[in-house]
This record gives C-alpha cells, structure tokens and sequence, in this order.
C-alpha cells in the first residue's frame, strides 16, 4: 500500500495550565509526500514530540490543521500508527501475541493473521523469538516488535518518536538499518523525531530542523546520500555538519531572546 501524503498548515498548538499557557509550536507549514522518510530535529523543548501527537490525532490543534491526501485528520486512525521510545508491549503476550494484537482487534481472520505475523516476524528477524515472552528480550529486541507490531497494521503513515534514545550506540546502528530496510519494502511515509542530528542524517531523506519554542520551521535539508546509509558515508556527513549549524544558531540566538510566559 502506498504511503499517504501529509499536509501540516499554519499547524499550531497551546498547553494550558495553573501557571498560564505553553506554546508549543507556531505556523508550522510542512508538505510531505507519500512514501518519504522525513527526520525532524530541534532544541530539547521545541515541540517535536508534540507535532507527531498532532498527525497521529492524539491531540488536536489549536490553530491550522493537518491533512492526509487531502482529508483532515480528526482523531487517531489505523492509517497512523506511532513507535514511542518505550516498545509499550504486552508482557502477558509472547512476542506473536503482541504483534498479532492488532490484528486480532480489527477483526483479521486466524489464518491471515498468522501469514501476516511471521511475513513481519521475518522482517524484523525474530522468527526465531516467536514465542519468546517480554521479558527475555533485549532492548533492541523488544523494538524490532514494537516495530513489527506496527508494520503488520499496513499504516500508510508511520509515526515514530524517538524509539532508538535509550539504546546503546551499537544497537541503536542495528535498528537504523532494520528501519531503513523495512521503509524500503513498505513504502510507508515515515515521519521520525530524534534529538540525534546523525540519526537524522542517516535516515532521512528531509531533515526538518525545528526552532526553539514555540517551534516552527527553521529549515528543511534535503538529503541525497545514497541508501543504504551509515554514519561514515561522505554525504551522511556533510547532512550532520549543515543540521548541526543550523541548530547551533537556533540554540544561539533563543539563549539571546528575553523569556515570556504566555
């Protein structure tokens, strides 16, 4: 299924509280087409977790709107699915169990289902770990299911929200080549939020650079290094040196600015 295209207009969103309102983010305008893997970096604070709860309809916005191929997003939906940091699994289900859940919920047929299962048990290779239960998988294991458990749904828009930052930097490489391999063979729109410039650097084919709150769009990079990407391809490098610069006079020029409380 091909991914969906997502439109983010004039996108805006406030937090209300005892202490006053937080502005979260500002006019954010973003245009992303289907099947592209967009990576968004910015200031610790900045909104970028906050802009994937947006599209996937887990909050709504305060001004602006976002669509998917032209339809405004009202709510959450099956057609976008969110990856957070914690797998969030299911420790009384094996791993088949957790992945075959939402499956089971939507009503999938038995023998589907478990075609289904072990095609993206295989895709994230953890065939081997079918029946293994939560509790004896490492980090990165655990993942590679929150992962497969997403996928099996056939989002057309995949969520992610930094799934990698409480790994260790060997694994957290792994799972960056899983992700690119599976992104490759589903064609999913992936829009992937990370505090780490190289991480965006090896994975996006955009690198959208959040300004400091209330976030908006700095800059948008285009990424052009070949696939498959690791951290010592020439042009991974040179996407991590003008991010990095970028940000750099974000974080700048905000430590400037004479702080409001809205």
């Amino acid at each position: 299924m091909k991914g969906a295209d997502l439109k983010l207009v004039m996108l805006g969103k406030r937090f209300g509280g005892n202490a006053g309102q937080t502005e979260a983010l500002r006019d954010v305008n973003l245009e992303i087409r289907g099947g592209e893997f967009v990576t968004i970096v910015g200031p610790s604070g900045c909104g970028k977790s906050t802009l994937l709860s947006l599209v996937a309809g887990l909050e709504e916005p305060t001004t602006g709107w976002v669509a998917m191929d032209g339809h405004r997003v009202h709510g959450p939906g099956a057609d976008r699915i969110v990856v957070f940091q914690d797998a969030a699994l299911f420790p009384w289900l094996d791993v088949t169990g957790n992945v075959e859940f939402g499956l089971r919920v939507a009503g999938v047929p038995r023998k589907d289902r478990q075609q289904r299962v072990l095609e993206h048990l295989e895709m994230v290779q953890l065939e081997k770990f079918a029946h293994a239960r939560v509790h004896e998988l490492s980090g990165g294991m655990k993942q590679r299911v929150a992962l497969a458990r997403a996928l099996v749904l056939r989002p057309r828009v995949l969520l992610m929200d930094e799934p990698f930052a409480a790994l260790d930097v060997q694994i957290r490489e792994e799972m960056q080549s899983v992700v690119q391999d599976l992104w490759v063979r589903s064609g999913t729109t992936t829009l992937f939020v990370t505090h780490d410039v190289r991480e965006a650097a090896v994975l996006g084919d955009r690198i959208v650079v959040l300004s400091h709150r209330p976030g908006t769009v700095s800059a948008i990079l285009e990424n052009g290094a070949r696939r498959p990407r690791t951290l010592n391809d020439v042009g991974v490098a040179e996407a991590i040196r003008r991010s990095n610069e970028i940000l750099k006079a974000e974080v700048q020029w905000s430590s400037n600015q004479p702080k409001m409380q809205l």
